[in-house]
Order: structure tokens, then C-alpha cells, then sequence
């Protein structure tokens, strides 16, 4: 697909981060625009972007859906066919937040709420969507995983399985799909995206959709809870937290999600604008950022060693 011209996309997470980009780079490639969110607001905001930026008859819905709840995906669907017709060309499974990272100590709502978004909304969307792609007369389906979808990690003091295992979940499954469509529809592509750290409100969206407070709103209960559970990485953290007031630990998280978002090494921008790149190249395997060709290369060379503590030598990011 080298044009994007007069398709129809679907876009999940549309309201912020690569999902906002990808939206405005299609539009103003001449594509109709179909996202979802959680939040009405950052879609107003994105549709109000990408009116300003596309050429004249380009048509921009959006549409409230959690992807890990299918009933939803259905409805987002029956919408869609409603504003822009029977056939989808392009089908961006983006959304995603993080959470749930210790399969031992942390909540299970958390854990599963992650894992739901994460991996079920790929699915369920795809279960939703893909018969419009196949109705196209040329289509691509493009699949969010993440670095954490060949290396289950953030580092040695993190754990990180909810979004580990949904990200390996939809990588495993794009990867699949290469051959299922190849036979039953061949017009069909898929890629896989698997970016590093990009500079997204996904730490700050994360909490949001587990009902959490920002870090800047939690009451005394909450910030006991989070010294607990960093006190328990270990780490050069620990001791700084044994030092820190509750305010204090209060604005640091605040600076941290801040900082996530505004000194990563390549934007949303520039991510979507290499995942557009891949459709348009027909690549299966879209990696983006040069921290995630890196840590790619390092677990191929050693995977053996890939989770011991010295591995990474450096934390890596969420990305969606």
C-alpha cells in the first residue's frame, strides 16, 4: 500500500500519543480517519488537528470504546460502517496502557485490565474489523507490540509481566497471521510494531484507565503503598525514598511520568512517521527507535543472558 490516499483507517487509541500521529499523518495523506479512545476530550482534540491539516473532503469520526471489552468493539464497528461504509484498508491496533507488573504482589484488576487492553483489544478489534479489510480490495492490519514483545523486562528491579506477556501475545499472533493471510486473503498485510521508548502519555494515561490518582492526588494511603512497593525493587530508589516526604514522593512520580513523555529519544511523531514508512514498505517487522534495534541485536546475540542483571545496561520504556 504506497497510498494512503482516499483509504479508510481504523485507529485505536486514538486521543493521544502515536495514535494522535498516526491519525494526523494519514489525514493529511488524504485518508478518512476512524478512532477510538477512552477519552472524549484528547479524540476532540486529535479530530480537531487533523480537520486543520488534511485536504478538503477528508472525513474524521470518533468513537468511544474500550477496546478489552468486546460489546464495545462491536458497537465501535457498527459505527464505523455507518460513517465510512463496509470496507476498511487499514487497521492500526495502538491503544495500550501499562500496569500489573508483578504477576505475585500486584492487584489482579490491574494485572487483567492490562493484559485485556493490551492483548484482547488486538483481538477483539481484529475479530471486529478484519472482514472489512478482506472486503477491501487491498488492506494491511497493523499490530502494536513493543521491545517488551521479545524481551520480557524493564530492567533487573522491575517486574513487568502483564504488558510482557500481552505484547509477546500480539507479536506472536501478527507474526501468525503472515501465512493465514497469505492463503485466505493475500491482499491482506500485516505488520508488527515493536517500538522502545517514545515520548507518549502513557504513563500518565495508564493510571487513568486502572482508576488510580495522579501521582500529584494521592492521599496518604496510596503513598504509603507506593514507598512499599519501591522500597521493595531495591536499587538506588530505595534509599532515596527512605529520605523523601510524602510530598515529596508525590512529585517525584509527577516528574517521572513527566519526563517519560517529554525527554524520550524519538516522539510520536517521529515513531509514526517510521510506521508509516514500514506499511507503505510492506515490512512484517517494523522496529522503532534506535534503543530498540539495540536491545533487538542484544537478545538475538545472548538470549541466555538476556535476564541477567547486567543485560540492558540501560531501563526501557513503554511506548504506545
Amino acid at each position: 500500500m504506497k497510498n494512503f490516499s482516499d483509504k479508510v483507517a481504523v485507529v485505536t487509541g486514538g486521543g493521544t500519543g502515536m495514535g494522535r500521529e498516526l491519525c494526523r499523518q494519514l489525514s493529511q495523506d488524504g485518508c478518512h480517519v476512524a478512532m477510538c479512545d477512552v477519552s472524549s476530550e484528547n479524540m476532540a482534540e486529535t479530530k480537531s488537528l487533523c480537520e486543520s491539516e488534511a485536504p478538503p473532503g477528508i472525513t474524521i469520526t470518533t468513537h468511544n470504546c474500550d477496546v478489552s471489552v468486546e460489546s464495545e468493539v462491536i458497537r465501535f464497528r457498527t459505527e464505523v460502517e455507518a460513517g465510512h461504509g463496509p470496507v476498511v484498508n487499514l487497521l492500526f491496533n495502538n491503544a495500550g496502557i501499562g500496569g500489573g507488573g508483578s504477576f505475585l504482589i500486584d492487584e489482579r484488576e490491574d494485572w487483567e485490565k492490562t493484559f485485556g487492553v493490551c492483548w484482547y483489544g488486538v483481538y477483539y478489534v481484529c475479530r471486529a474489523f478484519v472482514p472489512m479489510l478482506v472486503a477491501s480490495e487491498e488492506g494491511h492490519i497493523i499490530n502494536t507490540s513493543s521491545v517488551n514483545g521479545f524481551w520480557a523486562s524493564l530492567g533487573p528491579l522491575i517486574p513487568h509481566t502483564a504488558y510482557s506477556a500481552a505484547k509477546f501475545a500480539v507479536k506472536g499472533f501478527s507474526e501468525a497471521l503472515i501465512n493465514d493471510l497469505r492463503i485466505n486473503a493475500p491482499h491482506v498485510g500485516v505488520s508488527v510494531v515493536m517500538p522502545g521508548h517514545i515520548g507518549t502519555s502513557i504513563a500518565i494515561n495508564s493510571g487513568k484507565v486502572l482508576g488510580k490518582k495522579p501521582p500529584l492526588e494521592m492521599g496518604e494511603q496510596e503513598v504509603r503503598e507506593l514507598r512499599e512497593r519501591m522500597m521493595r525493587t531495591g536499587g538506588p530508589m530505595t534509599e532515596a525514598m527512605m529520605n523523601m516526604s510524602d510530598e515529596q514522593i508525590k512529585q517525584a512520580m509527577h516528574d517521572r511520568q513527566i519526563q517519560f513523555r517529554d525527554n524520550a529519544p524519538l516522539t510520536a511523531a517521529q515513531a509514526s512517521t517510521i510506521i508509516l514508512d514500514g506499511v507503505r514498505s510492506n515490512s512484517w517487522r517494523i522496529l522503532v527507535g534506535e534503543d530498540a534495534h539495540r536491545l533487538d541485536n542484544q537478545v538475538r546475540a545472548n538470549p541466555e543472558a538476556a535476564y541477567e542483571p547486567d543485560f540492558a545496561g540501560l531501563s526501557i520504556g513503554l511506548e504506545d
